[in-house]
């Protein structure tokens, strides 16, 4: 039987209702991807909203835009992505990093999302490299596709720019997640029965390959401490793993 924290009413757990909905507009193209919609995910900062929205596409909202949009439309219960409202592009292009809607193609279909942002004093693990190719900055905002085909994808939110495509797994990337310390530690767990490590501020590198599930690796998250990492499997397997 279920329990909740003491500071939870559970008789208003019932009284909880829908606030919006976001429609995926109906295309007639690339019907072999889908219109499946995987996983959603929201920015630790809370700007940004993302979703997969079939047909290899990841749709980035930004979140205030959202709110502004369901209360008028609460009665109905639903909103259009094509709503203009949404869709208008910022207008002062002097504002750097200012959120704004769009679209990223992925190049297959998205099965998992994770929003990254970067903690400058938190270096990179690997210390033989004296220079690396990408330097996060603390008002750069990343996002982790996890593909059917069994890679990760890295883009700049801001921009939509792909920045890295990690290429090690072999079958689906079906979670991924963040340390929440700001080290852009990446951990992704797959149907190839793996968990992989992957150092971002080392330009991608993958630091460990985890193989304790005997079958496909469902989710993975860290402690709020960035210490341990979980999963859980198929075969009711649930794996706990020291980080540091």
């Amino acid at each position: 039987m279920a329990s909740f924290p003491d500071f939870i009413n559970e008789n208003e757990i019932a009284t909880s209702r829908t606030i919006g909905e976001l429609i995926t507009p109906t295309s007639p193209f690339e019907q072999k991807y889908g219109r499946e919609n995987w996983t959603v995910a929201f920015a630790p900062d809370g700007s940004y909203f993302a979703w997969s929205q079939g047909h290899r596409i990841v749709k980035l909202v930004p979140w205030s835009q959202c709110l502004k949009s369901f209360a008028p439309c609460s009665t109905k219960n639903s909103i259009n992505l094509t709503n203009p409202r949404l869709s208008r592009q910022d207008s002062d292009a002097g504002q750097k990093n200012k959120p704004r809607e769009h679209t990223i193609d992925c190049g297959d279909i998205v099965w998992s999302l994770a929003f990254g942002s970067s903690v400058p004093e938190k270096q990179s693990r690997c210390v033989n490299i004296e220079w690396h190719r990408f330097k996060f900055g603390q008002d750069q905002l990343l996002l982790a596709t996890g593909l059917s085909n069994g890679r990760i994808k890295i883009w700049d939110v801001y921009t939509g720019r792909l920045l890295l495509n990690l290429m090690d797994h072999t079958e689906i990337v079906r979670d991924l997640t963040f340390a929440p310390d700001g080290s852009l530690i990446l951990v992704s767990a797959s149907r190839d029965k793996t968990l992989r490590v992957w150092d971002l501020k080392d330009d991608g590198n993958m630091m460990k390959v985890l193989r304790g599930h005997p079958n496909w690796v469902y989710c993975c998250t860290f402690s709020p401490d960035s210490s341990m990492l979980c999963s859980v499997g198929a075969g009711k397997a649930v794996v706990a793993a020291i980080w540091v």
